[in-house]
């Protein structure tokens, strides 16, 4: 028996990703993986100490850590329509000197928002779940949200600044790369990576195949526990993409990864 340590989100999408290799409801071909389930600045941080095997990670942490990580081609939260937004409160005006929350400094919304704005910078990390209520009291000017935020937001008095996707897929005409799961390097890992990628494909396919089962798992961890926000989130995040990159998934990468090194942020 093969056990691998696996770190993601307890965000839907990641809890639908991986129902069914974690309770075994696929064929496991003699792996077994322990669960650590994480904020995703959090697992970014990890993944610079390289403490889990298989982790989540933002795509922006994913470029800093190429040397000690290796992307997997099934996994990957990518799309159109989907990509993180500014919000402000209703009625106040947004500035480049306006106290902004972030979900963290090596997520991929960040570097959006720098790639956007490069004269930000009175930002605070602030745990995800928390920006929205952060902004409603005043305590932040604005907020960058992610996950089920964009379908909830409005709930607490904020408007749109910007959708950070909406300009990166004018910019690029890609979809926007967000989250990705990556196989540590060393040589007792990575030897592993084919298939890993397939038992995660795999429960990608059966999770998609039989929905209801990965429901309770779901529930379990989901900050917003109301049903259509998370089969809303699913079906935004949860794509073809995340079967498999292909060529255009690639590319979006490389996109990213070439405009952030031309405007000097890696």
């Amino acid at each position: 028996m093969t056990e691998l340590s696996l770190a993601f989100s307890p965000c839907p999408n990641d809890t639908f990703i991986f129902d069914a290799l974690l309770h075994h409801r696929i064929d496991m071909s003699n792996y077994s993986f322990s669960s650590h389930l994480y904020d995703v600045e959090k697992l970014n941080q990890e993944a610079f100490k390289q403490i889990f095997q298989v982790t989540k990670l933002s795509f922006y942490a994913y470029l800093l850590l190429k040397e000690q990580y290796e992307l997997l081609d099934s996994g990957s939260a990518l799309g159109f329509g989907c990509g993180p937004l500014l919000v402000s409160r209703q009625g106040n005006s947004f500035s480049a000197g306006s106290r902004i929350a972030i979900p963290g400094i090596y997520t991929t919304a960040f570097l959006l928002l720098r790639l956007w704005n490069p004269e930000i910078r009175n930002v605070e990390v602030t745990r995800f779940d928390r920006i929205l209520p952060g902004v409603r009291s005043g305590e932040y000017d604005a907020g960058l949200i992610i996950h089920e935020g964009r379908f909830v937001y409005q709930n607490y008095d904020c408007q749109k600044v910007i959708d950070l996707g909406e300009w990166w897929e004018k910019e690029t005409n890609s979809p926007i790369p967000l989250g990705c799961i990556a196989i540590r390097k060393d040589s007792n890992t990575v030897i592993h990576k084919r298939k890993v990628e397939q038992l995660i494909r795999n429960s990608i396919e059966f999770a998609i195949e039989n929905r209801n089962d990965s429901r309770d798992f779901i529930l379990q961890h989901a900050q917003e526990l109301d049903h259509k926000v998370i089969d809303g989130h699913i079906n935004l995040y949860v794509n073809d993409f995340t079967l498999s990159l292909g060529e255009t998934g690639e590319k979006a990468i490389q996109n990213l990864d070439e405009m952030a090194r031309w405007k000097k942020i890696l």
